[in-house]
């Protein structure tokens, strides 16, 4: 604990929580200070001018990302019969119905994403007060909930992202991994920052995205420039 306390605070150092960087000096300087013995998490957190008490300013949608997020996600599918067959055979961790739901409410929730098929959310709807907080609740806005869960299954496999704003306006997310390089983490970061920028409710007066700050999992956080933005993005933002 004293050796990575230690670490953090050499790595602050390096970084001034005031000055507005490039996003590439973001990016550069994020990956130098991920000197973790793992392969730290890439994450980007973005403030946002919105109240989510309000359902029409609750910002939330998926991404996938180009590169993927270099993260083993396991999936839990809600299916029967020859739908939780295509679910096995795309790489779900865990399957079932009934089964299923009475290992989450006993505590059992060793997966990242859920899945489900139309027809099995009766049962699913039953744990909205388990995988809600944990949003882990499927949504048929956000692909979850759907008879092709072959392809949800792979999507997610694959590196899709899913977002959601928080109480205080803020969106938090993975987007790769310490060990990619600068050019794939920003990539991923234009790819994230266009879905959430293309996710700005129409009832938003002033700025959309107040600020922006990427980090690692042990490393501190870089602002970068709203500025370097380009084009129809920049455009969103405001």
């Amino acid at each position: 604990m004293a050796k990575n306390g230690k670490r953090m605070r050499a790595a602050r150092e390096k970084v001034d929580p005031n000055t507005h960087v490039s996003i590439a000096e973001a990016v550069r300087v994020v990956k130098e200070n991920a000197t973790a013995k793992f392969d730290e998490t890439i994450e980007i957190s973005i403030n946002l001018n919105v109240d989510p008490r309000h359902a029409d300013q609750n910002v939330r949608g998926v991404v996938a990302l180009p590169n993927g997020t270099g993260k083993d996600v396991r999936i839990a599918v809600f299916a029967k019969d020859e739908k939780a067959d295509e679910a096995r055979e795309a790489g779900a961790d865990v399957v079932g119905s009934d089964d299923l739901a009475a290992a989450i409410e006993g505590g059992e929730i060793n997966f990242d994403r859920v899945i489900a098929t139309p027809d099995m959310m009766p049962v699913v709807g039953r744990l909205g007060k388990v995988l809600g907080p944990r949003g882990l609740m499927p949504n048929p806005k956000l692909g979850s909930v759907t008879n092709d869960v072959r392809a949800a299954v792979e999507a997610a496999k694959s590196g899709e992202v899913q977002y959601r704003v928080e109480k205080l306006g803020i969106i938090h997310a993975g987007i790769g991994k310490a060990s990619f390089s600068e050019g794939q983490i920003r990539e991923n970061l234009d790819a994230f920052l266009g879905a959430v920028l293309k996710a700005k409710p129409s009832g938003v007066k002033g700025t959309y995205v107040q600020k922006l700050a990427l980090t690692s999992t042990m490393g501190p956080g870089v602002r970068f420039d709203m500025n370097d933005l380009t084009g129809s993005t920049q455009e969103a933002a405001e």
